[in-house]
């Protein structure tokens, strides 16, 4: 995968929970991420083989799943994305923490990354 190309928010959202469950875990499972992302078992299967296909993840069918030094660096980025986008919200607008994370969730995967070095610079002057 080249640094053009870019996922949908759907393989994002995968890679998030790749990168949680194996921050809490070293490895994650296929249910564990159907579990957190509440999706039925055998949905997981297949985007699991297409991020395989794109080398972001270390996936055998029944094995457990890694992500690779791509996957991980990408799925960093969506969680810092969704991290100050979270803390704007609450901190900033004010809204209440679940609905700061729900919406954070959807804005993580609508700005491209040079905006958003500009929005959390942003965000940073509002914090000092």
């Amino acid at each position: 995968m080249n640094s053009e190309q870019t996922l949908s928010e759907s393989l994002e959202d995968y890679l998030e929970a790749i990168l949680e469950l194996q921050t809490m875990n070293t490895v994650a499972r296929s249910k564990d991420i159907a579990a957190k992302l509440n999706i039925k078992c055998g949905s997981v299967t297949g985007t699991l083989k297409k991020l395989a296909d794109l080398k972001l993840i270390h996936y055998e069918p029944y094995g457990y799943i890694t992500l690779t030094a791509q996957g991980s660096k990408i799925a960093k980025e969506v969680t810092t994305r969704h991290n100050v986008f979270k803390h704007f919200l609450f901190k900033h607008v004010q809204l209440d923490e679940k609905i700061a994370e729900q919406t954070a969730c959807r804005m993580e995967h609508a700005m491209n990354h040079k905006n958003f070095l500009k929005f959390k610079e942003f965000v940073t002057k509002l914090d000092d």
